[in-house]
């Protein structure tokens, strides 16, 4: 990303995208899978199902922010050492 975006647009172009697919994976995921069924094994049997889709939403929003993240952070251009040093800039940029 580009240094001249502020801080507070970077984070909501990862956040919200995130937020909104983990809530389609959220309802996807336990339209398939009732929470009491994957819970009955574990040492949380006792869990609402509210609580479980809680902690659901939240694991997925994790998993789609990581996902976004390394997006955004594979998207810079490469930057060589050789490069460096010869102090070659394009559009501001070192290259």
């Amino acid at each position: 990303m580009r240094s001249d975006i502020p801080k507070v647009q970077k984070v909501v172009a990862i956040m919200w995208p995130s937020f909104l697919v983990a809530g389609v994976a959220t309802i996807l995921f336990f339209t398939a899978f009732d929470p009491i069924d994957l819970l009955v094994t574990t040492r949380f049997s006792d869990m609402s199902r509210m609580g479980t889709y809680t902690v659901g939403f939240f694991l997925f929003w994790l998993l789609t922010t990581a996902s976004s993240m390394l997006t955004c952070y594979f998207q810079r251009p490469c930057i060589f050492k050789s490069q460096q040093n010869n102090g070659n800039t394009v559009s501001g940029h070192t290259v």
